[in-house]
């Protein structure tokens, strides 16, 4: 046994001493004699080497298995003395024969079997080390999550983090006020700008077409050049076009400068979810992210107080002529875009996510703003001599990087390259989720958000069309009806409202200084007859006669003469174009605005439930199980006969759908890894708008037709939802991938 053991001994130093001659020598032939020989070195070497590596058996050499299962050294990396890449210093033969082929040194075998042609033998190599590198980019990422929930841990939850969540609950609550805006200056709007039903209809679905190409949009340039530098531009182009759109005059202008605020608010909901999350650590993460949806409530009840405080106030307004009026609406738009304003000038003081920095090999950057958390969250809980313990952090090898031409490159061409590479990296990664490993998962999560935003939009747009069709038959059944009146000398100066007059007969009669609403003149005949400072909302005359009669400063346009006949009349100084009138209709406020108010209140103790329960039962079942309540609440619509009726039913689905809108957010974040988590979340918040659209124009195309078909579609719509989110994984305890 001594004999055998001396052998050994004897062996492995002969080993250890043939393997440092060898690299000695390597070494001193590459400076001398160049590349080429250096080249035909270090084939000799390892070919040299493989003898001895197949018979040592000494613990001082012991190797660690590979990925391809092979063997490198556990110093490999620290000796890589001469610039080789990682994957081919120090492993076994069947890797370093591999280099030597991508050298251009054939193969043992291949003059047996004929040499192979050099551009396949490149091409086949090059898919190999690309395999090769987004698998050691695959690790990377698994250690970094790993470590990086570790960091969390030890920098707590804070002051920090509470700092960032009203920095961003402002920009959700932005993203909330901007899908009230339209709907509540509709109806001011339409007067203003004598918007026909068609327009009407368009201005109303322009915010969701803008806001679901701003999500796709976003969310693809937020995974390539930071969070929080995309929600800075697209808040910054929210407010700008806000701005714009309260001063325009012009329906086309209008709509333009909406589709343009739309697209820059459409980053918000999928940028925000997951920059906030990517400070949250694993036990936090659900029922904090649940807390931030309750801006997006908070951003309703804004738009609906300033909207039912400012609008009906018709007074708040100036006009310059009749080409430029600026009336109380406007001002709401304007208010409604402090929200934004206040997020961008409260995010410039916070920093970018330290994850985002990682994924994209920035050690440095990223280290100093998890140390600035840690710092932050120690000084405000009073232990202020506690030092961030963490040296080193993992960095994910990175796969290509934005082209510079240089100097001597024009600007234009500089900015032409970087676009296009940046263009094509993010359509790379947006087709990378549906790539094998994550394509199930994108289906089944398009599946769940489009059932869900098809549901709850068409559902939320129908109740208040459906109540305003109730108030219209409850107001037209007490409306009053004169026949063959005959009126002679008689002045009006008081408010016409809500009336029918068929066959009068009306002679020398004045109308002077009042307010026509909802009044209708049929087969009647006006003879001799004077309108002076008219203002009218919905008023018509019918197959009517006007012999020698004077209109002076009048609104009553010929739009408004249907098949009338004008004898010896004149129009002196009409009214031009569409004057919102000063008619305060309290009853059309508090449908609109007192409604809203409450529907987006109602969700507040929904929102409390799902947060506190969050990380407790998990996302799956509270997804589902608030589909299926949601799903059952539908058919109640069906006993929904009266305006109270019909608004308890809408403030108890927006109470039990909330919770569904929560657990989707927070499962969303956590199925994709971070280089592509605005990428997933911007494009199926894409197809939620889509989906909005579609049931918003399918639901209200049924008002005052059936209540069956909506409540059919609505309701299978979120069983289909509910029995589809039961197939996704569930994310509760597990790291941020």
């Amino acid at each position: 046994m001594d004999d055998d053991g001396r052998y050994r001994d004897s062996r492995s130093d002969f080993v250890r001493g043939a393997k440092d001659i060898a690299k000695v020598a390597k070494k001193q032939v590459g400076k001398k004699v160049g590349r080429g020989m250096d080249k035909m070195t270090d084939e000799y070497t390892k070919r040299s080497y493989k003898r001895f590596e197949e018979e040592d058996d000494d613990d001082d050499y012991a190797g660690v298995p590979s990925n391809d299962g092979g063997y490198y050294r556990n110093d490999s990396r620290a000796n890589d003395e001469e610039g080789h890449s990682d994957s081919t210093e120090g492993h076994d033969e069947d890797d370093e024969i591999y280099e030597g082929e991508y050298q251009g040194i054939p193969r043992a075998e291949s003059g047996k079997a004929g040499s192979m042609d050099g551009v396949t033998a490149a091409q086949a190599q090059q898919f190999r080390d690309l395999s090769a590198y987004e698998g050691e980019r695959r690790k990377d990422q698994e250690e970094l999550a790993q470590q990086y929930e570790a960091i969390l841990q030890e920098c707590g939850h804070g002051k920090f983090q509470w700092t960032l969540y009203f920095v961003l609950g402002l920009a959700l609550m932005a993203d909330g006020v901007e899908i009230f805006v339209v709907g509540f200056v509709l109806p001011s709007a339409q007067i203003d700008m004598c918007l026909s039903e068609p327009n009407k209809g368009m201005l109303g679905l322009i915010v969701y077409l803008g806001m679901m190409v701003g999500a796709f949009l976003w969310g693809g340039l937020a995974d390539r050049i930071g969070r929080r530098q995309t929600l800075l531009i697209s808040l910054s182009i929210n407010s700008v076009f806000a701005f714009f759109s309260s001063f325009v005059q012009g329906y086309s202008s209008f709509l333009l400068c909406r589709l343009i605020s739309g697209v820059g608010i459409g980053g918000s909901i999928p940028i925000v979810f997951s920059y906030y999350s990517e400070f949250l650590a694993q036990e936090k993460r659900g029922e904090h992210l649940s807390w931030l949806c309750m801006f997006w409530m908070i951003g309703g009840i804004y738009a609906s107080a300033m909207a039912w405080a400012i609008i009906p106030h018709y007074g708040w307004s100036f006009q310059m002529g009749s080409a430029y009026q600026f009336h109380s609406w406007r001002v709401f738009v304007l208010v409604c875009a402090f929200p934004s304003v206040a997020a961008i000038s409260a995010l410039t003081t916070m920093p970018e996510s330290p994850r985002f920095y990682l994924e994209n090999g920035k050690h440095d950057e990223a280290w100093m703003i998890l140390k600035q958390v840690h710092d932050t969250n120690m000084r405000a809980k009073g232990y202020p001599e506690r030092v961030f313990s963490v040296t080193t952090i993992k960095t994910v090898k990175q796969m290509d990087e934005l082209v510079n031409l240089g100097d001597g490159a024009a600007w234009h061409e500089k900015w032409r390259i970087k676009l296009t590479t940046l263009f094509h990296q993010v359509w790379s990664n947006f087709q990378t989720i549906f790539s094998p490993e994550y394509r199930r998962t994108t289906y089944m999560m398009m599946a769940v958000w489009f059932s869900m935003s098809f549901s709850y939009y068409g559902l939320t747009v129908w109740f208040p069309d459906m109540i305003k069709y109730l108030q219209k038959q409850e107001y037209s059944s007490r409306t009053k009806v004169f026949v063959k009146e005959k009126v002679e000398h008689v002045t009006f100066n008081f408010t016409l409202e809500n009336q029918v007059h068929r066959q009068g007969e009306y002679f020398n009669d004045k109308f002077m200084n009042l307010k026509m609403k909802s009044m209708v003149f049929e087969d009647s005949l006006f003879e001799e007859c004077y309108f002076e400072d008219i203002t009218s909302t919905n008023t018509f005359f019918k197959n009517c006669t006007f012999i020698a009669t004077l209109f002076y400063n009048t609104d009553l346009f010929k739009y408004r003469l249907i098949n009338c006949k004008l004898i010896n009349s004149t129009f002196l100084h009409n009214k031009e174009g569409c004057l919102l009138s000063d008619i305060s209709d309290e009853n059309n406020a508090y449908m609109v605005y007192f409604v809203s108010f409450l529907g987006t209140l109602a969700v507040l103790p929904g929102n409390i439930v799902s947060a506190l329960l969050m990380d407790k039962i998990g996302r799956l079942r509270m997804l589902a199980g608030s589909s299926v309540i949601s799903c059952i609440s539908c058919f109640f619509l069906s006993f929904g006969n009266s305006e109270s009726a019909m608004i308890a039913l809408l403030c108890l689905f927006g109470g039990i759908s909330i919770a569904s809108w929560n657990s989707l957010d927070v499962l969303t974040v956590e199925l994709y890894p971070s280089d592509k988590r605005t990428t997933a979340f911007g494009f199926l918040n894409a197809l939620c708008k889509l989906a909005a659209v579609l049931g918003i124009s399918i639901f209200t195309s049924f008002v005052g037709i059936t209540k069956a078909v909506p409540i059919l579609f609505a309701s299978g719509a979120l069983a289909a939802g509910s029995f589809l989110a039961l197939k996704l994984p569930e994310t509760r305890g597990q790291v941020l991938q």
